[in-house]
């Protein structure tokens, strides 16, 4: 579930960074996708040392 947010999260951030650079359709694609998996990313270390901390 924090993947999956982190995800949404990282591809809203990534897209309005894009925008407020005037960024055409391509440039608000890219770093949404960038951000989703960089913030995805975090999410499975956050998840993965959450599981590690409670077993």
């Amino acid at each position: 579930m924090i993947v999956i947010l982190g995800a949404l999260i990282g591809a809203l951030i990534g897209g309005f960074t894009a925008k407020r650079r005037n960024g055409d359709k391509a440039d608000i694609a890219q770093y949404a996708i960038g951000y989703a998996i960089a913030f995805a990313l975090v999410g499975v270390i956050a998840t993965i040392t959450i599981e590690k901390l409670l077993a």
